[in-house]
């Protein structure tokens, strides 16, 4: 199986989920792979797809993992490639949240500056998924207390979704060392 991890707006590979799931799949026979994804969701997508296509093996063969931003492109890859895909606080309407980061941003595990442009947010419109089929190819792992994104827009969107809804915690889910055994049991799982 290929594990694709997509990490969130402004985070990166080193994120602590990134690097939990790195560590647990590094031990496992599965292919683990989380690239540094650009600011454009256009091009993200485009890397996300290049992985998935240029090893061509079925859609069965992969499980993508995505937090928050990466929650919201996780399931455009889903639904895209038919694959599974396990959801850390996703956010659900990107395009309407991120409009007041427009500008030069420096991300969470760098100093390196990047740009987030307006056009972006027409991007991340293009991505949307209105609704999601085939229920049972989700995993949703949320937060009541994610402080940026809210859990009840997260359950609605996938609903019928295998889910598990953390009372408190918050948006980077701090003790998601308690929870890495159950995604990757998920994402390991043959459709």
């Amino acid at each position: 199986m290929n594990i694709l991890y997509l990490h969130g707006f402004r985070s990166s590979p080193q994120s602590m989920k990134a690097r939990l799931m790195a560590t647990h799949f590094a031990r496992t026979e599965h292919r683990f792979i989380c690239p540094q994804l650009p600011a454009s969701p256009a091009s993200a997508m485009d890397l996300a797809c290049e992985f998935i296509e240029d090893r061509g093996e079925a859609a069965r063969d992969w499980a993508v993992i995505g937090s928050s931003l990466g929650g919201y492109y996780a399931t455009y890859l889903a639904e895209r490639y038919g694959c599974r895909a396990a959801l850390l606080n996703p956010a659900v309407r990107p395009d309407l949240g991120l409009g007041a980061h427009v500008g030069v941003l420096t991300a969470f595990h760098s100093d390196e500056p990047f740009e987030f442009k307006q056009e972006y947010l027409d991007e991340l419109a293009a991505l949307r998924v209105e609704h999601i089929t085939q229920p049972e190819r989700y995993f949703l792992l949320a937060a009541t207390g994610d402080e940026v994104l809210d859990w009840r827009e997260m359950r609605d969107h996938y609903l019928g979704a295998k889910q598990h809804i953390i009372d408190g915690s918050d948006h980077s889910i701090g003790e998601f060392a308690d929870y890495v055994d159950e995604v990757a049991l998920f994402c390991a799982a043959r459709l």
